[in-house]
């Protein structure tokens, strides 16, 4: 092979730092290698990472392959180990050029396959510019980076250091390049993004900067947020879902489960109560909102009752794209040392939560049939709402932003009336 290849797992924040990755190994002149962006969130990602590596290495047996991420941040040791693996970078390292000029010679110890540093001691994000997201028709924005919260099940601090954010005007200006670039939807991402601004002068909020920078940069069409914790969403915020149709009509909350003795168990700092009342007000702001979580299923010391309190938040909450994880122990986290469940019970259970999920999804796709949308055009033959739902736009143009109306769905994706599309 010639040229960087970038394997990228897990979130929307690992998507937009490979391109980083992939512009400072270009710049720093580095060729026929692999970067793999891991994730550490489960073991089942880590596994998969692992998979990856190995099916590289023997479609590319000459080319030097580079693992990163989260999970060669917290498990180091696990990916030096790999025969197939020729350097380990950290979370900070993997964005810098300087770190593939200076990459061992391949044939080196473990230990010397290693630059990853202590990912605790880094206290600020530096802007990092990109012009384009490959293969995606939105585009992706880091605003902040690290947690400063401590829930039993997460590893993802250890991987990522304590919260810190990208100044405001830093953002404003990367807002401005990608919207004048073509891009007509933008989103805003981070490890715990409602956490914005903490760490800066003046302390401005998620919200405030979401209303600066639809104020600063017209051209911006469409604005998203990645997940947030909906505990920390401030005036600014709700007042954008209120007011402002650029802001789109879509949130994805952090929620995690649905009883209030497990939540406290997980060191969530909402109770169920908060979650719905947040869930009712963003409703009664901005109608036709839809709602995605994230919620785990099997979190060790949960009952029965535990979990069906979980079923019911999600069905109070009207949860229209559920993601649900089977709770996966984590090394070195709190919960990992708790009492732990069957793994066939762990299972069963996420098994019947995803199936309440796709029953919510199915009531959010039959609300919308007979509705008017204004959709964008991914580059797979499927287009997303502004209240993200999928749609069937086969044989459109790519990026293009379509009014159509919703006849019906598959289950899975809405199905338009192409008589009325227009490009827009």
């Amino acid at each position: 092979m010639s040229g960087v290849e970038v394997i990228t797992f897990g979130c929307r924040l690992n998507t937009y730092e490979s391109e980083v990755m992939r512009a400072e190994a270009e710049k720093a002149g580095l060729n026929n290698a692999v970067l793999v962006n891991t994730c550490a969130v489960t073991a089942e990602a880590v596994r998969q990472a692992r998979q990856a590596i190995r099916r590289a290495r023997r479609e590319n047996p000459h080319a030097r392959i580079i693992v990163t991420g989260c999970a060669a941040q917290t498990e180091k040791e696990t990916f030096a180990e790999m025969a197939e693996v020729d350097a380990v970078l950290g979370n900070e390292e993997k964005l810098a050029s300087v770190s593939y000029r200076s990459l061992p010679d391949f044939g080196v110890s473990a230990e010397e396959k290693l630059r990853v540093n202590d990912i605790m001691s880094v206290r600020a994000t530096a802007p990092q510019m990109v012009k384009h997201i490959d293969g995606h028709v939105r585009a992706f924005i880091q605003v902040q980076n690290g947690c400063d919260h401590r829930c039993t099940f997460c590893i993802i601090p250890y991987g990522r250091g304590n919260s810190r954010s990208v100044p405001m005007g830093a953002v404003v200006d990367q807002a401005r390049r990608l919207a004048e670039s073509g891009y007509r939807e933008i989103v805003l991402t981070g490890v715990d993004a409602t956490s914005y601004g903490a760490d800066l002068p003046g302390t401005p909020t998620l919200g405030l900067l979401a209303k600066t920078l639809l104020k600063q940069v017209p051209e911006i069409v469409r604005l998203r947020l990645s997940s947030i914790d909906s505990i920390e969403a401030d005036g600014h915020l709700l007042d954008l879902i209120a007011e402002e149709p650029r802001f789109m009509p879509h949130l994805h909350l952090s929620l995690q489960h649905g009883d209030d003795l497990i939540l406290k168990r997980m060191k969530r700092r909402h109770s169920s109560a908060d979650a719905r009342a947040f869930c009712d007000e963003v409703r009664r702001l901005r109608p036709g909102i839809s709602l995605g979580a994230d919620m785990i299923a099997g979190f060790p010391t949960e009952t029965e009752p535990m979990f069906e309190n979980a079923m019911r938040l999600a069905e109070d909450c009207g949860i229209a794209h559920l993601h649900v994880f089977p709770y996966s122990p984590r090394p070195g986290t709190p919960a990992a040392r708790m009492p732990q469940l069957d793994r066939a019970l762990v299972k069963e259970r996420a098994a019947r939560l995803r199936a309440k999920g796709a029953e919510l999804h199915a009531g959010h796709l039959e609300g919308m049939i007979g509705s008017s949308q204004t959709i964008l055009v991914e580059m797979n033959g499927l287009a997303h709402t502004e209240n993200f739902t999928l749609v069937d736009a086969a044989g459109l143009e790519p990026r293009s932003l379509v009014p159509v109306g919703i006849t019906g769905h598959n289950g899975k994706h809405l199905t338009i009336e192409r008589k009325q599309m227009a490009a827009a």
